[in-house]
């Protein structure tokens, strides 16, 4: 699902109501009060509902005649909509949500590295070549780190060929722009470009085995990067 760009009062409206339902502040089961919402963020019933309609096409609430609206379970909710993901980052990185997508890279990635490995053209392998560039020129400027990262992912899914695969950067660019702003954003002498050099370098040789190895073993790196960050808060 294409991830929404509503803008003004209706994208402030969904977003409001969005976070307090991921958050647990309006919780699974309730039935949203809209004359109430509608008095207290200061938007037109048709743009409440317009909004809603947002949230229904995410899975997050439905309504039914006598009930009214209200907010289903959250094993209905599109928790994969990069838009609920985002979300759910809005007051800041959450740890468990980080842990999972670490688990979800894990089980994509170094299967992603293979697959190019074996299907790789040298359009991939330029366009990750210009990602790596990229990442290095970007050193010490958090934003433009981030952005060289996404587009290094983008492009190793893209080199598998696989449609579905493609699909999943939906899914993780979100969740990845925030682990990347977390890391990115401290001071740090890390040089992200070796380990995903060697990623490049094997899905070059075409070396399929060589390419799972060297993104888990960045994406191992990824884990013991939020775990060193973690630790300095804590010693806060």
């Amino acid at each position: 699902m294409a991830q929404y760009a509503g803008r003004g009062v209706h994208g402030q409206t969904v977003e409001v109501i969005a976070r307090r339902i991921l958050t647990g502040e309006i919780a699974e089961g309730a039935t949203l009060n809209l004359a109430a919402l509608q008095e207290e963020l200061d938007v037109s019933l048709t743009a409440l509902r317009e909004a809603l309609k947002v949230l229904t096409a995410k899975g997050i609430v439905d309504a039914r005649q006598k009930r009214g609206t209200f907010v289903r379970p959250r094993a209905d909710w599109n928790l994969l909509d990069g838009d609920v993901i985002r979300w759910q980052f809005a007051d800041g990185a959450d740890p468990l949500l980080i842990d999972q997508l670490h688990e979800v890279r894990a089980i994509i990635e170094p299967a992603a590295a293979r697959l190019a490995a074996s299907r790789a053209g040298a359009e991939d392998v330029a366009a990750l070549d210009a990602a790596l560039a990229t990442m290095a020129e970007a050193k010490g400027r958090p934003s433009a780190a981030v952005a060289a990262d996404l587009a290094f992912h983008r492009a190793l899914l893209a080199a598998t060929h696989n449609e579905l695969l493609v699909r999943m950067e939906v899914v993780m660019k979100t969740g990845l722009a925030e682990r990347d702003r977390l890391v990115h954003g401290r001071d740090s002498d890390d040089d992200p470009v070796p380990s995903h050099r060697a990623v490049v370098d094997a899905i070059r040789a075409g070396d399929e085995r060589a390419a799972e190895t060297a993104m888990r073993e960045l994406l191992a790196k990824a884990v013991r990067d939020v775990e060193k960050l973690r630790g300095r808060e804590g010693d806060q």
